[in-house]
């Protein structure tokens, strides 16, 4: 399931500031289509070369959840990414995980895309509260752009797979093997559950347009759980990127598999745009870290889902007991050392060492 945000009043939550060195010479994360033609071409060849290399490995599953398919050894480097994603999805999701455990996962793939394919450049995002008002007809959707676009949207009458731009071969194992799948998808809410899902006719693009965006960044003051709560909430910007853009990004599950196949945000990772989308949720949270003092290093989450219904989901939007700290160390898959919560509260210190534009 992809998560929640109802704006309703939550107390402020504090968590122990601290302090570390700042970075001397961060790195600046552009909007993709501020990039030169140059600069996306070797981001998407970077990206499709991580796709062909073998798996990393040392891939160690931990969570073992019951709806996700089996890891696939014959799988990929991208790939191993991808089941990251699928194996923590109750980890990272609705718990105090989620904005710093994302974080950190495109700073590694940012850097793995270094190490393993020699990208120089940096992690890109996409503003898609700028592309709200059209979001099909968005210029990053821009079909003409063979090498250095990210292909259009997907042909329906062929599992909405996208067959043209820079990422039209493109090859993915989960949750079986198939094609970069992409589905415009305006009204995803139709037909769920109303007791979470209480705008069901909601046009998903109204949930992240800059109104939004400005309303995130300007107010909970002092409150990063509220904050939290409005970003991933059951209707808000989190989700309905993820469902708008449907295929991979939404979770469907491609024509042809079992019907043991169950949707969500679990291998959404698949689509490369997530890492743009993923990046624009750590842009929003790093302008509302840097818009009031009060917002600065401060962390307060759990660390189990709490959705058996709308009353305790409201009580823990992110998460219950046992609660996390800068202290807590994130899963990894053992692809990565382990991190800290308070290793990527900062992004220009602990291991990061990055702004945006």
């Amino acid at each position: 399931m992809l998560v929640p945000v109802l704006a309703i009043a939550v107390s402020s939550l504090l968590a122990v500031t601290f302090v570390q060195a700042e970075c001397t010479n961060p790195s600046v994360r552009k909007e993709w289509r501020t990039l030169s033609a140059a600069e996306r071409t070797e981001w998407i060849e970077a990206v499709k070369c991580l796709g062909k290399l073998p798996n990393s490995g040392t891939f160690q599953q931990t969570v073992f959840p019951d709806d996700i398919a089996a890891y696939n050894s014959s799988g990929s480097w991208y790939d191993d990414f991808v089941y990251m994603h699928m194996d923590l999805n109750h980890r990272i999701h609705v718990t105090g995980f989620f904005l710093p455990w994302h974080r950190w996962y495109v700073q590694v793939y940012e850097n793995t895309l270094k190490e393993k394919c020699g990208y120089t450049g940096v992690s890109p995002y996409w503003d898609w509260a700028s592309d709200s008002a059209d979001v099909k007809g968005s210029s990053i959707f821009d079909a003409d752009v063979e090498i250095s676009g990210l292909g259009g949207w997907g042909n329906l009458s062929n599992d909405a797979e996208v067959y043209d731009g820079g990422f039209s071969d493109f090859k993915l194992t989960y949750p079986v093997p198939h094609q970069l799948r992409r589905n415009f998808t305006l009204q995803p809410y139709i037909g769920l559950d109303e007791t979470f899902f209480t705008e069901p006719y909601l046009y998903a693009n109204e949930s992240f347009t800059q109104s939004v965006v400005d309303h995130m960044v300007n107010n909970y003051v002092g409150d990063y759980k509220g904050f939290q709560q409005y970003m991933e909430g059951w209707e808000g910007p989190h989700g309905s990127v993820h469902l708008t853009l449907g295929g991979d990004l939404g979770g469907t599950c491609p024509d042809f598999a079992p019907s043991t196949c169950v949707g969500g945000p679990t291998f959404s990772a698949n689509e490369p745009i997530f890492w743009f989308h993923h990046a624009m949720v750590d842009k929003v949270w790093y302008d509302w870290q840097n818009a009031d003092p009060a917002n600065a290093g401060i962390f307060f989450g759990g660390s189990v889902q709490m959705q058996d219904n709308i009353t305790i989901w409201e009580q823990y939007p992110n998460g219950g007991p046992p609660y996390l700290n800068l202290s807590s160390l994130m899963p990894s898959n053992g692809l990565f050392d382990q991190p800290t919560i308070q290793d990527v509260i900062n992004t220009t210190s602990g291991m990061l060492c990055y702004v945006y534009e």
